[in-house]
């Protein structure tokens, strides 16, 4: 009778940007470890990230461009391993890279680069992959974390939960990590999509016609406010400005949108001075595009000389442009999410470590935990980081 392998240091469930990361790191540091994907091949939330360009980090990063229901969590991670040291490591390989604005960091070439760094470092460090093939059942006994596989019983002295959260299912994303959470004896802050569209109800059908519409608005939601590019789609309100609030916002409550955040107080008026037989849609026109200002100038019933209206309605005009309400009727979901925030409790987590306070071996790291990025590269340097400080910290508790 063959004796039994021997246990691996840890075993990584999840072969994305954090299970990769991980894996890497504690293969470095000498340790055997097992990365294990459902899917057929690593990193395929990577490959389509950016563009097809992986925006793979932000040079802006800090706490506070996270959500959380522990908003110092990510501090001691992102502080241990910065967007530096992940640039230093896509130098390291060669990778040419641009900013493309706000400390956005992409690829010259394909995200299919980021991939091969990954997995490049850890064939490195000796790490075995397997993919392919979903894992059926997970369980802790005799000091040793289970996983079974495909049949096959695996054993690691170490489990990390890497599988992410439910956002873009098309990929195969799952809530598998909250259920191993939760089968441990760990919270899960509720999942909801974040970086996703929102839709719109009927009362806003007239915005809906301006399907393809995109102008640089600042949208807000209660003291959150981000000035970015918004579009307008079939279904409702897109864009980079419209997906970072979207991460903030909460059902049944409205949107602000300042279609000029550039301008000062008292334009309008100051308009009506100097081109009193301009109409307002052609003074809309001058800085948003056309469609947009014919159905801005249409719903305040406005559409006539600025000089054939009195002062106060017109700065009515501007109070209105400066906090256009929106009630989105939902989002499109974990469909078109980019990310999930919620997930893993960081209550349960040690933010030093990423290890489960009451389960000695259990990490969870990356988009499973409930810390969430804005919108350019901030979920990968906290794919980077978390990853880091738990391979980090494998084998030494």
């Amino acid at each position: 009778m063959s004796a039994a392998p021997e246990p691996y240091d840890a075993i990584v469930l999840g072969a994305g940007a954090a299970g990769m990361m991980c894996a890497a790191t504690a293969g470095q540091r000498g340790l055997r470890v097992l990365l294990i994907d459902h899917g057929p091949a690593p990193g395929r939330k990577i490959l389509i990230s950016g563009g097809g360009r992986c925006n793979f980090t932000n040079l802006h990063t800090a706490p506070d461009r996270y959500l959380s229901a522990n908003p110092h969590f990510a501090k001691s991670a992102l502080g241990r391993y910065t967007a530096q040291d992940f640039l230093a490591l896509v130098e390291r390989h060669g990778i040419a890279w641009h900013e493309k604005t706000l400390g956005q960091l992409f690829c010259d070439g394909s995200a299919r680069q980021i991939v091969d760094l990954l997995a490049g470092e850890c064939a490195a460090a000796g790490v075995e992959l397997l993919c392919g093939q979903p894992v059926n059942q997970i369980a802790h006994r005799d000091g040793l974390f289970h996983v079974t596989r495909n049949g096959v019983d695996l054993t690691g002295r170490a489990l990390v939960l890497a599988t992410g959260g439910p956002a873009i299912p098309k990929l195969g994303a799952t809530g598998f990590a909250y259920e191993v959470a939760r089968q441990f004896g760990l919270a899960v802050v509720q999942p909801r999509p974040a970086l996703v569209p929102f839709t719109l109800g009927p009362a806003d059908a007239l915005f809906q016609s301006l399907s393809g519409v995109a102008a640089e608005v600042a949208v807000h939601w209660g003291k959150t406010c981000f000035r970015e590019a918004a579009l307008f789609t079939h279904k409702g309100l897109s864009g980079p400005a419209m997906l970072q609030i979207s991460s903030y916002w909460e059902h049944r409550t409205p949107i602000a949108v300042d279609f000029l955040p550039q301008a000062d107080p008292g334009w309008l008026v100051e308009h009506k001075r100097q081109q009193p037989r301009a109409g307002l849609r052609r003074v809309l026109g001058a800085t948003l595009p056309a469609r947009l200002a014919e159905v801005l100038a249409e719903r305040l019933e406005l559409d006539r000389e600025l000089g054939a209206l009195n002062d106060k309605a017109l700065r009515a005009a501007e109070a209105r442009l400066a906090r256009w309400p929106f009630q989105p009727t939902g989002t499109e979901g974990f469909a078109k999410a980019e990310v999930t925030a919620g997930g893993i409790s960081t209550a349960d987590l040690s933010s030093r470590t990423m290890m489960a306070r009451r389960v000695p071996g259990l990490y969870a790291i990356g988009e499973c935990v409930d810390v969430t990025g804005w919108l350019g590269g901030y979920n990968f340097q906290w794919a980077w980081a978390s990853g880091w400080a738990a391979g980090q910290a494998i084998g030494t508790a």
